[in-house]
């Protein structure tokens, strides 16, 4: 095997290397899906928005009412002969709304609409998060080889830094050389410190949208399906983005809201019926007058049409039908913004995972390069032609392309992920997250939608999502491919 090939083999290594007990990608994002609070905040808030169905239905619905009084009569007029000194009453209500001017048909079409809506938008925020949790999952890969890596170059200047000195001992070397290598050393260790940092930081990351601490993580496996051109990318995302199918479901419900408001102002029928009891508890006609044969009870049934017809409401049909004019204007600006939005993604993650599969190719190249001259350099110094600082330099070279090319292949794998998400291509059933139940948020649309129940309600919200309180503050211990 030649010098070349055995060099990329050991850092395929570093980056590739699969332990027996990690955690899996698919593994992570399984239990963002479970327990990030995220996800599971907008889930709530979808359930809320599902509520706005039944809330408009039941403006069309019959009402019925029961009331009931107790009046007792301290002083009464000393002409009035049938006046009661008491008196219970008790009523039943009916009212059946027969013609609402369509406001009842169009607010409950904006509301299904708004549902579907924020069905998208759960979806959007699912993705948004899967792309959140593979860039941290890559972060800790990629820190966790750069800081071996960075061990690595410590360990190898302080070997040159000890040789250094005893080549000065005996008079090979100058004290110029020893303070070029303690200096490279001292640099070394600095960046070594920064990189371990990094390591914590991208660990703690992790924890905040997956949950737990990271354990040794696998590679990841190879992304699918990604387009051939950054226009065929586009035109997937413009048909599959949840985001912009929310936002052009948005902007179909305030069209409903505007038909709402119109009706406002449009006359209004309704079919009422009533049955009334009265109890003058033996009081009527008792009054020391000789007044006697006087029912002490009464009753009354009425039924009919109630028609409001409105003519002055001091303008607010027509602040109402404005507003919500200008409501629907604003939801059409807000799709071609989020339209922009989406193409210049789609287009920056298409650029960005293309730039990083040449920076690839590029960084293996010079990584080969760089071990092959750092070999070089070493021989010639052992017979004169090269001096120790023309070593450290090339050691710097090769750290400094090895780096690279971990940071190439990071941004390469969350740029085709991100490029994925803007297509749409990156939910649940893409990424066939079957670890446990998943949630479907036309369950619950399904319960309530209909429910006429004015009693229900479900169970004391309790949290879901888990808390991180309890993990333990991280290390810059090795994790993933870089540990073994």
């Amino acid at each position: 095997m030649s010098h070349r090939r055995r060099i990329l083999v050991a850092l395929l290594a570093v980056t590739t290397a699969c332990p027996l007990s990690a955690e899996t990608l698919r593994e992570a994002l399984v239990k963002a899906y479970q327990t990030n609070p995220t996800i599971t905040g907008a889930r709530a808030g979808q359930r809320a928005t599902d509520e706005s169905v039944p809330i408009a239905r039941s403006r069309g619905l019959p009402a019925v009412n029961t009331t009931a009084q107790y009046n007792e009569f301290l002083e009464t007029a000393s002409n009035s002969f049938t006046s009661p000194r008491r008196q219970f009453s008790a009523g039943l209500t009916l009212s059946v709304p027969i013609y609402q001017g369509g406001a009842v048909r169009n607010s409950t079409l904006a509301a299904e609409t708004r549902v579907a809506a924020g069905q998208s938008g759960l979806r959007d925020t699912e993705q948004s998060v899967f792309s959140q949790t593979v860039a941290a999952y890559m972060n800790v890969i990629r820190d966790s080889a750069i800081v071996a890596l960075n061990r690595k170059q410590v360990g190898v200047l302080r070997t040159n830094l000890e040789a250094t000195r005893d080549r000065f001992q005996i008079g090979d070397l100058t004290r110029t050389d020893v303070a070029q290598s303690e200096s490279r050393l001292a640099l070394a260790q600095g960046q070594l410190e920064q990189a371990q940092s990094n390591l914590i930081g991208s660990k703690e990351n992790y924890i905040q949208l997956v949950g737990t601490a990271p354990v040794a993580l696998e590679p990841p496996p190879p992304l699918p399906n990604l387009p051939g051109s950054a226009d065929m990318a586009v035109t997937v995302a413009l048909d599959g983005n949840p985001g912009l199918a929310a936002a052009k479901q948005r902007r179909d419900a305030s069209a409903f809201d505007v038909k709402t408001a119109r009706a406002g102002r449009l006359p209004k029928l309704s079919a009422v019926g009533s049955e009334n009891y009265t109890d003058y508890l033996g009081s009527l006609g008792n009054l020391g007058t000789g007044a006697t044969g006087v029912s002490q009870t009464s009753r009354s049934t009425t039924v009919g049409l109630q028609a409001s017809i409105p003519i002055f409401q001091g303008g607010l049909p027509g602040a109402q039908v404005r507003q919500a004019q200008a409501l629907e204007s604003q939801a059409i600006e807000t799709v071609t913004a989020t339209e922009r939005n989406i193409v210049a993604q789609t287009r920056s993650a298409y650029a960005a995972w293309q730039a990083s599969n040449q920076l690839i190719a590029s960084s293996e190249a010079a990584v080969a390069a760089s071990s092959l001259s750092l070999e070089g350099v070493r021989a010639e110094n052992s017979v004169g032609t090269r001096s120790i600082l023309d070593i450290l330099n090339a050691e710097q070279e090769l750290l400094n392309a090895q780096t690279n090319l971990v940071a190439a292949r990071r941004n390469a794998y969350v740029a085709g992920f991100s490029l994925l998400a803007a297509m749409g291509k990156a939910g649940v059933q893409d990424l066939g997250l079957d670890g446990g139940p998943l949630y479907d948020p036309q369950v619950n649309y399904r319960r309530v939608r209909r429910s006429v129940n004015d009693w229900a309600s479900d169970p004391k919200p309790a949290p879901v999502a888990t808390r991180t309180v309890d993990t333990v503050a991280q290390t810059p211990a090795l994790i993933g491919p870089a540990a073994n």
